[in-house]
């Protein structure tokens, strides 16, 4: 995958929104939902859909947890407001503490988080359902490649428009499809706890991350400095989230 430039970001748009039209057509479906948190990837998703679909064949979700700053459901609200989009938004921290709450349930900042993610998902796949639609991915390769995603959690979707982008390239979208300043210029978070901070979390920065991680696809994987050779770890730790599940079929 080529990185995205100024000059060619219109063509990437015109290829994303293809995708996003062949997928629902395809599909029989009537449109997408997408799972709107206030951050720039779910933002820069629903605008492509927007722009693919139509804002009416588009249904965003909030689905907030007591870990999330109040100020990404303003985001949220903002974002579908600007862009004619209905937002819904259905809590989840009771059903979360209801879960955490049964016997044999491990409870940790990590897996608290993980556990939101994946209810997230069962939302949206419940709406998607009921409403005759297709669920839409929010992952950007930079996080595919380095497993910082929920196994059935954010990385599950019927498709991922962004799955083909590093996070630089999505920042190059928002600022393209007109993202409000607010998301764009917030610290990415996966809101697992209060205060959390994806950068903070992975101890390096995105623009590192993208770099490490362009520099090792061009090379071949053999790393050149120490923070390659980390970000290589992250790549080869998370192989088990790209593969499907080990099994024994065959065709």
């Amino acid at each position: 995958m080529t990185e995205v430039t100024c000059d060619c970001i219109g063509c990437e748009i015109v290829k994303i929104k293809d995708l996003i039209r062949q997928t629902v057509w395809g599909a029989h479906a009537r449109g997408i939902v997408v799972g709107i948190s206030g951050g720039i990837d779910s933002a820069v998703a629903c605008s492509l859909c927007c722009k693919a679909l139509g804002p009416e064949r588009v249904l965003g979700v909030n689905m907030p947890v007591s870990s999330n700053d109040p100020a990404d459901h303003d985001d949220a609200e903002e974002l579908c407001r600007s862009m004619g989009v209905e937002l819904i938004t259905v809590p989840l921290e009771e059903v979360r503490s209801a879960f955490l709450a049964a016997p044999h349930i491990t409870d940790t900042p990590i897996l608290r988080g993980n556990i939101a993610a994946r209810l997230r998902m069962t939302t949206l796949y419940n709406i998607a359902a009921a409403r005759s639609l297709l669920v839409c991915g929010t992952s950007n390769k930079t996080e595919y490649m380095i497993g910082y995603s929920t196994k059935w959690g954010d990385s599950a979707a019927d498709i991922q428009p962004l799955l083909h982008l590093w996070k630089k390239d999505v920042f190059l979208l928002a600022k393209e499809l007109g993202v409000p300043d607010s998301i764009i210029s917030k610290p990415p978070s996966a809101g697992f706890w209060e205060g959390q901070s994806d950068e903070g979390e992975l101890g390096m920065t995105y623009a590192e991350l993208d770099a490490a991680l362009i520099s090792l696809e061009r090379s071949g994987g053999i790393p050149a400095n120490p923070i390659e050779e980390k970000v290589l770890g992250f790549v080869k730790y998370s192989m088990h989230k790209r593969a499907p599940a080990a099994n024994l079929l065959t065709t």
